[in-house]
């Protein structure tokens, strides 16, 4: 039986590919990017979250957890090097205060999920995108999701960084209808720096994949202070632009939805003084892929 680890799927997606959408999130990720907004989803195993504005410190997770790792003292504080994840507190909070990210499922328990929502696909011309985390990370799980739908006639949309082997990407890329691409910077430098790894794998994977043939849509998140200047705008632009089968390009302005999640998982937020982006700044970076005859749209 082959199992994966996600941690969400969301329904009525309308922001992840075409029609209306089942989104699957997959837990793990490879890149640490200071503004994702799933940071939940960077490791590869489940993760606790505490949200200190839902606790009503009642104590009963004090009470449940078998590692002694919760105390209440005005409020409660979870010591993390001895929370093993077990979820038993979570188990317990009416209030919803305390969560897991990542649970374990079976490639049928999704697809029952995939199933009941075919007939806003019919209707719309949706499907079930795969998302993250990155999919990519596991491969064998994702293929068994993939042939699966494939055989159910339901359109299919992988969401990557492209940080993979190109002989993983090649196994499965006859089963997806469409690659939502994500492209963050084109410096290598600058790449490693803000995401943890370099680009190189995933500029490489990227041109393979759209000289396969494949269908391409490219994601860019407008992050302002770390990819928004001009010369990283002109690069990617000058760069997309001599891909094959590129459908067009998502600009995505930053937002910082993500500090609350930052905070409930203990971790500081990378970026607390970044502002998001103007519809003017959103229009001005449009222009540069525009220039070079490519469809943009801004979300």
């Amino acid at each position: 039986m082959i199992t994966g680890t996600i941690f969400d799927i969301k329904k009525y997606a309308i922001h992840d590919g075409p029609g209306i959408r089942t989104t699957v999130f997959f837990q793990g990720c490879p890149l640490s990017c200071w503004w994702c907004h799933n940071p939940e989803s960077q490791p590869r195993h489940p993760v606790l979250l505490y949200r200190a504005n839902r606790c009503a410190l009642c104590g009963t997770c004090v009470e449940t957890c078998p590692q002694n790792g919760i105390s209440i003292n005005g409020v409660a504080t979870t010591d993390r090097t001895k929370c093993d994840v077990c979820g038993e507190c979570a188990e317990v909070c009416y209030h919803g205060a305390r969560e897991v990210s990542g649970r374990e499922v079976t490639v049928a328990a999704v697809l029952a999920e995939i199933e009941r929502d075919v007939p806003f696909y019919d209707q719309s011309g949706g499907g079930v995108t795969f998302s993250g985390g990155e999919p990519l990370l596991q491969p064998q799980f994702l293929a068994a999701l993939l042939k699966e739908c494939r055989t159910r006639e339901i359109h299919t949309v992988v969401d990557t960084t492209g940080l993979a082997a190109w002989e993983t990407i090649d196994r499965l890329r006859g089963d997806v209808n469409l690659f939502l691409y994500d492209l963050k910077l084109m410096d290598d430098a600058r790449h490693r720096k803000y995401t943890g790894v370099s680009n190189r794998l995933i500029l490489s994977n990227l041109v393979r994949l759209a000289e396969s043939g494949e269908q391409i849509a490219i994601r860019i998140p407008l992050i302002p202070g770390i990819n928004d200047d001009a010369k990283n705008l002109w690069q990617s632009a000058e760069f997309i632009a001599r891909l094959p089968n590129i459908t067009g390009i998502e600009l995505m302005g930053y937002h910082d939805i993500a500090a609350a999640k930052y905070e409930a998982l203990g971790r500081e937020y990378p970026l607390p003084e970044t502002i998001p982006p103007t519809e003017a700044e959103m229009q001005s970076a449009a222009r540069y892929f525009k220039d070079f005859g490519l469809q943009v749209k801004i979300s």
